[in-house]
């Protein structure tokens, strides 16, 4: 049980209102008689009925919370921790004063150095006579008893913290995966979390991600990306069903082809590599059958290295050639078909493709939300859907749809209109579905539009802002 001396050590002194770009928060700062250190909670809604409260217990990292270091993962869990407990519109971060795991800013930029030098996180920490972790957690017990929290959903990889803060009598029902992103400055550093301290990720087998290889893009990009693949996640876990990003590129006018049936190229290079690291981060790729017909794309991750998302094929009549690049690619697609043509569905089989015969909606195509299941069901988290003009429509008038990435090239072409039929009927949520939270970023001469769109299942909106009073950050509020 927690040592009553260290409860009695540890007061707070005052509180604040902190607005941050996650949602409204309460800042807490305690003060103590053991380390002299300035511990803090941050806290968002009612926690007095204290069970099953979400709570991160957070190591203060400078370099990463602060400046946005590429050689952790720290800024990014902080960030994390605060979107996932603004989404429940209840939780805490307790942030301890205790940086480079205990060592100190300057004996971290020392271990820096010898990183740099092909030690590892561990063994750098050794070489200047520290442990691999120093860090202590009775003042987050201390801050945590204080609230009145009795049982609590830690947000964290690290069993030692878990089994540290239980033996200080905190019931911990549940650990809630922190999954970072991975790429070329933290590979190593996480590889070696897992392989020495026992921390519980799930690592590409190469220590890699698309995002390694985003370079070339602005960072308020490869945030966007991130952002998505954030919300993906809480959203999968809480609803059960894939999250959907509406992407396409069209011109000034709106048009995203000359004629129905045609190709043609719209974005720019950078904005082509954007949408190559949205695939990557994504589960899935989605198009409709008349998109493949008109210029059989791969549907693969090319511009950037990156796992290629599983392609998906909306064709209610299976009129998908089987000799479609994408059926037969890296990933071989999944055709999405009401229909039960044996003759076609051999020969799609036989080139590789597999068959998900989804139910039909009152027009005779596929249902989009039986198809959602059915994506689920097969451990598909995130959709990305890229037309054509028909599929995005639907998606739109569906309610389906969560975010969408608009390219908008500086042309004028007159041609076929990315929605051309949305207009309102029995099925559509709203006469005019409205980006929230949008933002505009400038890739080259094209303009990335981006933001938050309604979604509602059964008539019920389920919108990630709804869930905390102040929480005002929306599909992309990492940015």
């Amino acid at each position: 049980m927690i040592n009553t001396m260290s409860i009695g050590a540890i007061r707070p002194t005052v509180r604040a209102r902190l607005p941050t770009a996650e949602g409204q928060f309460q800042l807490i700062h305690y003060s103590n008689d053991l380390d002299d250190k300035e511990h803090l909670a941050l806290v968002m809604g009612d926690l007095h009925h204290g069970d099953q409260v979400l709570v991160r217990v957070h190591s203060e990292c400078f370099t990463g919370d602060v400046l946005g270091s590429q050689r952790c993962d720290c800024g990014e869990q902080l960030h994390r921790a605060m979107q996932l407990i603004a989404a429940e519109g209840r939780g805490v971060v307790i942030y301890l004063r205790q940086e480079g795991r205990g060592i100190g800013l300057q004996k971290k930029l020392q271990a820096y150095n010898l990183q740099d030098q092909g030690h590892d996180t561990v063994d750098a920490n050794l070489l200047l006579g520290h442990q691999a972790d120093e860090r202590t957690y009775w003042a987050a017990a201390a801050i945590l008893h204080d609230l009145g929290l009795r049982s609590l959903r830690l947000l964290t990889n690290n069993p030692h913290k878990i089994d540290q803060l239980r033996a200080y009598g905190l019931e911990i029902t549940a650990r809630v995966p922190m999954e970072p992103t991975v790429h070329a400055e933290n590979a190593g550093y996480l590889r070696a979390k897992v392989q020495r301290m026992r921390h519980l990720l799930q690592l590409p087998l190469n220590g890699a991600s698309a995002l390694e290889y985003g370079r070339a893009l602005p960072p308020a990009a490869i945030d966007m990306v991130r952002a998505v693949q954030h919300q993906a996640a809480e959203f999968s876990a809480r609803r059960g069903l894939p999250f959907v990003t509406l992407s396409y590129a069209q011109s000034i006018d709106g048009s995203i082809a000359s004629a129905a049936g045609e190709a043609l190229p719209i974005s720019g290079e950078s904005s082509l590599t954007l949408t190559h690291l949205l695939r990557a981060a994504h589960d899935a790729i989605l198009v409709g059958v008349g998109a493949v017909l008109a210029d059989d794309p791969r549907l693969t991750v090319r511009l950037v290295h990156g796992a290629n998302p599983q392609p998906v094929i909306l064709d209610s009549h299976l009129r998908t050639p089987p000799d479609a690049r994408c059926v037969g690619g890296p990933r071989p697609a999944w055709v999405a078909t009401t229909a039960r043509d044996g003759v076609r569905q051999q020969a799609l089989e036989a080139a590789g493709a597999r068959l998900l015969h989804i139910a039909a909606d009152p027009q005779g195509r596929v249902d989009l939300l039986a198809l959602l299941e059915a994506l689920a069901a097969n451990g598909v988290r995130s959709v990305m859907v890229e037309g054509g003009a028909r599929v995005l429509t639907s998606f739109l008038q569906s309610g389906l749809a969560n975010g969408a990435v608009v390219t908008i090239a500086p042309l004028f072409i007159g041609g076929l209109r990315a929605t051309p039929d949305l207009l309102p009927n029995a099925n559509t949520i709203t006469a005019f579905p409205r980006l929230s939270n949008p933002r505009m970023l400038q890739l080259g001469d094209d303009m990335i539009l981006y933001g938050q769109l309604p979604h509602r299942i059964n008539g019920i909106y389920d919108e990630p802002s709804n869930h905390g009073k102040a929480h005002q950050s929306g599909l992309y509020g990492a940015l």
